[in-house]
């Protein structure tokens, strides 16, 4: 896909080399597009190179399935792989007698690599320029580094508006195409879909040009950088223990699933189209497991409920991955330990966000601890409700988690285990003075109850210098911010990482300049040798000569 961008790229601007236009020299490095028009074609090329994917593994499908599975001809090939990719971005259809919500998350993973690769192409192709002020109040090297912070996120968003906006508007075009007497899309579904995951992958591509992954957060202010890093690591030990659930449960189970494999007798291509079916839904599973773990559990139909509590289940749809499900009836009592997952994800977030960014005062470290749960009850309820929905009408209106029961429990449940965490790491940090800049700003609000010790600053070094190469947290002297965009008032012939040190302000070093001449006179000027008085002949020792007197005769 890179290789048909960069056609992209070079064929429109081999022929505008030959249009002899005011301002452009033809070559290839000084015409750069602007940000909307390399949005509008990478959208474009996006959306293509996506339904040829799609289509290819529906045709394949439609030749193994029985004649008349998909539709008759291919129009109708091409309709289910234009409706699969609307899938794909979690866009619902109606359908008679009720509504599909419940679509594979893992499907989410194509339209999102081509996004990110669309959006790094832009960065390259599109005329990316940061608006710096011209004038800075005091233009210290930290207001610098945030003016330059400000200026490229606002750079990002651009960038991913300028990808989100016409990748939506094609996306409800093709919804509209798409739409048929059994199957419709959804036009809000897609329009929002197609907008939001356009947006993050094209701004996360476009922030990845800056610098290394580790870098990214560093646009980020502390504060709000340490909550991200505690979300995210909360986020993650759950996942995984979610993923460990999933993957047990089959191997437990594996029994039933070969069980229901072979009643569905798909034969060799439907096998292994279902076999890539149950692995698209995986990742669905997995935030079940999440949830499981929180304690809400989830349901597979109206009346279930799959839950460390208790099973309780009725007919289940005839998916071979639905065989790992457990027994109805009580749980063993050891599997309420798994409730402790979440406490412990929420201590380790705690006290992340307490080694990135810690508080002067006691109370300020647990309150931001809360944050972190909050937010990442947040995050976890929207998983939910984007792992759940319906696949028609009756018993299966209701699949998978509630998202607001989730986030609910992963809120408390975090939020408190972080809240006591980074309490209690705050003060160690304090009490025994293992952050020098802690200790002194607390000695300011008369919060420190002991000096710092000798050991506590080469564990803080420590600490910081191991931060600081994760990009976590900032170091004492200022970090410069790296980015590889040129200021808007600078040639394009080489990228400046930073803003130069001596830059001065031309209107102040000009009047400090004409202040000086002010106060100071000039010297006398020595006279000029240049100009004779030919009316002084020194006593008749000069002779003048007129070379124009035989002309007055």
């Amino acid at each position: 896909m890179t290789a048909l961008f960069d056609q992209l790229r070079t064929a429109p601007r081999n022929v505008l080399s030959r249009i002899p236009l005011p301002g452009l020299t033809g070559d290839d490095d000084d015409v750069r597009r602007p940000l909307p028009v390399s949005g509008m074609l990478a959208a474009a090329w996006t959306l293509g190179v996506g339904l040829a994917v799609l289509t290819t593994l529906t045709l394949v499908g439609w030749i193994a399935a029985p004649r008349g599975a998909l539709g008759a001809g291919l129009p109708a090939v091409f309709r289910t792989a234009s409706q699969l990719w609307l899938a794909a971005h979690h866009a619902g259809f109606a359908i008679p007698g009720g509504s599909v919500g419940l679509l594979p998350l893992g499907l989410t993973v194509l339209p999102a690599f081509l996004l990110y690769r669309a959006g790094m192409w832009m960065a390259r192709d599109a005329d990316l320029r940061l608006r710096l002020p011209a004038r800075l109040p005091k233009n210290t090297p930290k207001e610098v580094s945030n003016a330059r912070r400000k200026a490229q996120l606002v750079l990002i968003a651009q960038a991913g508006i300028s990808l989100a906006a016409p990748y939506a508007l094609l996306a409800g075009l093709i919804a509209l195409i798409t739409r048929n007497e059994i199957t419709q899309p959804f036009l809000g579904d897609v329009l929002i879909s197609h907008l939001a995951l356009a947006f993050i992958a094209g701004s996360v591509a476009v922030a990845r040009t800056i610098g290394p992954w580790r870098s990214m957060l560093r646009l980020l202010p502390e504060r709000l950088r340490s909550v991200v890093a505690g979300t995210s690591a909360a986020l993650a030990i759950m996942l995984m223990a979610g993923a460990v659930m999933v993957l047990g449960a089959v191997v437990v189970n594996f029994g039933q699933v070969q069980e229901l494999s072979g009643i569905l007798a798909p034969g060799f291509v439907g096998g292994l189209l279902l076999l890539l079916v149950q692995g698209l839904y995986l990742l669905n599973a997995v935030i079940w497991g999440l949830a499981y773990i929180a304690g809400p559990g989830f349901a597979v139909g109206t009346g279930t409920l799959v839950a460390p509590t208790g099973v309780q289940l009725g007919t289940v749809p005839s998916l071979p991955i639905l065989g790992a499900l457990p027994e109805a009836g009580p749980t063993p009592a050891w599997v309420m330990i798994v409730i402790a997952v979440p406490f412990v994800a929420g201590a380790v977030a705690g006290i992340l966000v307490v080694r990135i960014s810690p508080s002067p005062s006691y109370e300020g470290a647990p309150l931001w601890g809360f944050v972190c749960g909050l937010a990442t009850g947040a995050v976890a309820g929207l998983l939910a409700a984007l792992s759940g929905g319906s696949l028609g009408g009756a018993r299966l209106a209701a699949l998978g988690p509630s998202g607001w029961e989730v986030m609910l429990s992963v809120t408390l449940e975090v939020g408190v285990a972080a809240g006591i965490a980074a309490g209690l790491a705050n003060w160690w940090l304090i009490f025994r003075g293992h952050n020098t800049a802690v200790t002194k700003a607390a000695a300011k609000v008369g919060t420190a109850t002991a000096p710092v010790r000798k050991a506590g600053v080469k564990i803080a070094k420590a600490a910081a210098s191991a931060a600081g190469k994760v990009g976590f947290a900032e170091s004492e002297e200022l970090q410069k911010l790296p980015g590889y965009w040129l200021d808007a008032t600078e040639c394009e012939t080489q990228p400046i990482p930073v803003i130069r040190d001596d830059w001065e302000d031309e209107h102040a070093s000009a009047a400090a300049e004409s202040a000086q001449k002010a106060r100071r006179p000039d010297p006398p000027r020595p006279p000029r040798r240049d100009i004779v008085d030919e009316t002084d002949d020194k006593g008749g020792h000069v002779i003048y000569v007129d070379p124009y007197a035989w002309d007055r005769d």
